[in-house]
C-alpha cells in the first residue's frame, strides 16, 4: 500500500494546507484546510482506513510528537481525499484529538482540536509524518477520541500500511 502527497515546486507541503496559507483557509489562525492524497494498494479485506499525521521535530520545541491529525472509520474504497477532507468529513471519518487539545495549548472548541491542524512550524523547516493504516474492521470511536485510543484499538487489526514524509516550510 501507498500513500501519496503531491508537494509544491520546492518539495514542501502546498501553502493552502500549512502555515502561509491563505486566510480563507485559516480558523482561529491556524490552518484547517487539509491536503489531498490518494492511497494505492489497498489490500483486499480491508474493511476501513485510519489517517495520523504528526511532528516529531516539533520535540526540541514542545517536548512531543505533535499531533496534527487523526482520522478513522474511513471506508476502504475512499482511496483519494479531496482537498479539506477533514472539514468536509469526507466518507464519514470520524476525527480524533490533536495536539491543540493538549495542556500545552489548551484549546476546547472542537473545529480546532478534532480537525487537521496544519504545520506551522516556529523554528526551522520540519518534515511531518503521515501514516495510513487499511484495517480489518471499523474502530468506532467517538469523534474526539485521543490518539491512544485509536492505536489500541488498530492492534491486530492492521492489514497494511503506507507512509509519507512531508517537509514544511517554517
Amino acid at each position: 500500500m501507498d500513500v501519496h502527497v503531491k508537494l509544491d515546486e520546492n518539495g514542501y507541503i502546498p501553502d493552502a494546507y500549512a502555515k502561509f496559507a491563505d486566510p480563507a483557509g485559516l480558523y482561529a489562525g491556524t490552518p484547517t484546510r487539509s491536503f489531498p492524497l490518494e492511497i494505492t494498494g489497498v489490500p483486499k479485506g480491508a474493511a476501513t482506513l485510519a489517517v495520523v499525521f504528526y511532528d516529531v521535530d516539533s520535540i526540541p520545541v514542545c517536548g512531543f510528537p505533535w499531533i496534527h491529525w487523526c482520522a478513522c472509520d474511513i471506508p476502504a474504497s475512499a482511496t483519494e481525499f479531496p482537498a479539506d477532507a477533514s472539514n468536509r468529513r469526507f466518507g464519514g471519518m470520524v476525527q480524533g484529538k490533536n495536539s491543540s487539545a493538549s495542556r500545552l495549548v489548551g484549546s476546547h472548541d472542537p473545529l480546532l482540536t478534532c480537525r487537521y491542524n496544519g504545520p506551522q512550524p516556529p523554528d526551522c523547516d520540519h518534515t511531518y509524518t503521515l501514516r495510513v493504516y487499511a484495517l480489518d474492521n471499523a474502530p468506532q470511536l467517538r469523534e474526539g477520541f485521543w490518539l491512544n485510543e485509536l492505536l489500541h484499538a488498530m492492534e491486530g487489526h492492521i492489514l497494511a500500511e503506507a507512509v509519507a514524509q512531508l517537509p514544511a516550510r517554517a
